[in-house]
């Protein structure tokens, strides 16, 4: 398609320029930057319907030759003066890259694990671990035993064997193994680590019953195992707040687990039987740390909420002390600290005794993208949690009313140009008779007059966006309990979205195919350090396959055929 002569008119000059209809915005900008000196990004050109934007098509604009175009904004140097630099960092072209580097773009394929034999159970469970992102900062700092370095002086754990010292330290295998995983897209064995892992836990390096090969494992056991170690291993060094009277504050050690994924609770240990508490047998109060929470199955459970409220409540068969007999007693948990990642365990495996096996309940069990769990906590923390639950859900409402206003005012917009082209195209050139004529008509009919109006332009809108966000976000933490402000891994709202999911195919619990999901991350904005909004698409982590799948997948996975969800890792909304 031949290119359209037109003409921009900027601070008093005109420019003749050839508009390629074949292209965008964002390359007319780039030309009018050759000859004006305004980066694009600053430059406002004005076309019917509001302003040019980047993906705009230009054969849209219909433009005819000789049309003159508007266009305003200044240069950066605010002197009109172009000056040409040298790009800061080399250009590098994705063709040119090597395997790590095109793996650390932000957006690439992540890598997948391969199956070393019935390993798909610990490969979805690594997957989902390393969905956070706080754990893969920690790790990396996790120091490397001195045993590593041979006296060849050659460090193993840069290539990715540095757990095969100090006692396979499972630790610092997972580090050097999401080391590894990030610097390719391909299916990556993660030999060391399984070995460190059968080393330590002699469990998982049980024989299959044919003799040949390994025996399929549960992920929630790999799961549990691994973050136990962790708890154990990987310290954060946290220095006593300000204000203590102290020049000198001796950091303290504290577990990585413990902070970010570990809750507490209070729990009430009651007597059943009647005639103890008549004797005098008085209820027991204590405190549990938990790793996870569970969604105990029977016949009445439906959704994640009736699971979760059926785990917290037990029955206990112990000495009473008051009878000097066998009783049965009632422990009741109440959530009195929540983590920032939260993990809910389905537990869908049990013995059964009359076959002596393992079976699997394959009950239908719905669960939610955002998971509100203050129902379940003590009445302290619910008294600090619903105020900023609630504000949370109005600055949701608030942005949500402005997209909507956003979207109507730009349907008012083009109705308003349709009916300007279609007064154009009858000829009819005097606009303000016609719409003093319209006015008229409308206050004839009964309708209320309507005045001229403004329509804002998308940057207008992003700005009140941001205002009202960072003003309500003031609010909001003014609103956070001090005790609870300072603990910077806990969940402040009481909601989580779900982020993770393992997932378990097959009706028997000794066989069958593990696989995990794994939310994806908005696009990380090189200019300001901050994610971009989320496309709601998912990574399908099938061992060494992965791929991208939609929401609407998640959705069949709570049961109804043979793929059940197994574990749910969720993260605090707030």
């Amino acid at each position: 398609m031949a290119t359209i002569p037109v003409i921009v008119k900027h601070q008093g000059k005109r420019y003749a320029v050839d508009l390629d209809p074949t292209s965008t915005g964002e390359t007319f900008k780039y030309q009018l930057y050759s000859l004006t000196g305004v980066e694009p990004d600053r430059q406002k050109i004005l076309v019917k319907g509001g302003q040019l934007k980047d993906d705009t098509d230009l054969a849209s604009l219909k433009a005819k030759p000789g049309q003159t175009f508007m266009m305003m904004g200044t240069p950066a140097t605010g002197d009109g003066v172009v000056t040409i630099e040298r790009p800061k960092d080399k250009i590098v072209f994705l063709e040119d890259m090597t395997a790590a580097e095109a793996a650390k773009i932000d957006g690439a394929l992540p890598a997948g694990l391969q199956n070393l034999g019935n390993t798909c159970y610990l490969n979805s469970t690594l997957q989902t671990l390393r969905s956070i992102p706080e754990l893969q900062a920690q790790l990396a700092k996790y120091p490397t035993p001195s045993a590593d370095s041979s006296t060849s002086g050659v460090n193993l754990s840069q290539f990715g064997l540095g757990g095969m010292s100090s006692s396979m330290d499972l630790t610092a295998s997972l580090r050097d193994l999401y080391k590894q995983m990030s610097e390719t897209q391909e299916g990556f064995p993660p030999l060391v680590f399984i070995a460190a892992l059968r080393e330590l836990f002699p469990q998982f390096a049980q024989r299959s019953r044919t003799g040949q090969g390994y025996a399929q494992q549960d992920a929630e056991e790999a799961w549990s195992q691994i973050v136990s170690q962790l708890r154990q291993k990987l310290k954060i060094k946290y220095s006593m707040a300000e204000g203590t009277g102290s020049e000198t504050r001796q950091p303290l050690d504290i577990s990585f687990i413990d902070k970010y994924l570990a809750g507490r609770f209070e729990t009430v240990t009651e007597c059943d039987d009647q005639s103890a508490q008549e004797s005098g047998e008085e209820i027991v109060k204590g405190e549990d740390v938990f790793l996870k929470l569970d969604c105990h199955i029977n016949k009445d459970t439906n959704h994640l909420r009736d699971g979760i409220s059926a785990g917290l409540e037990e029955k206990i068969e112990k000495t009473s002390p008051v009878l000097g007999r066998e009783a049965v007693y009632t422990k009741k948990s109440r959530i009195a600290r929540l983590p920032k990642y939260l993990t809910v365990h389905f537990v869908r495996f049990f013995w059964k005794r009359e076959a002596q096996k393992k079976a699997k309940i394959m009950r239908k069990v719905t669960f939610p993208p955002e998971l509100d769990v203050v129902e379940f906590c003590t009445e302290k923390l619910r008294s600090q949690l619903v105020p900023v639950r609630d504000k949370v859900r109005e600055i949701r409402k608030d942005e949500e009313d402005i997209t909507r206003a956003r979207k109507r005012q730009k349907t008012a917009h083009k109705h308003e140009e349709d009916r300007q082209a279609e007064l154009k195209a009858q000829g009819r050139t005097d606009t303000a008779n016609i719409d003093k004529d319209h006015r008229d008509e409308k206050k004839a009919d009964g309708d209320t007059e309507m005045t001229d109006v403004t329509y804002k332009t998308d940057a207008e809108y992003e700005a009140e966006r941001t205002r009202s966000v960072m003003a309500a976000k003031k609010e909001l933490y003014a609103m956070i309990d001090p005790g609870l402000a300072k603990d910077d891994g806990a969940n402040k709202s009481g909601v989580y979205e779900l982020r993770g999911i393992v997932t378990h195919q097959g009706a028997s619990a000794d066989s069958g195919h593990y696989t995990s999901y794994v939310k994806k991350q908005g696009i990380l904005d090189a200019k300001t350090g901050k994610r971009k909004e989320e496309d709601g698409k998912w990574w399908w982590f099938n061992d060494d396959k992965v791929s991208e799948v939609e929401a609407d997948r998640i959705e069949t996975l709570s049961g109804g055929g043979t793929s059940l969800s197994v574990a749910l890792t969720h993260q605090a909304v707030y």
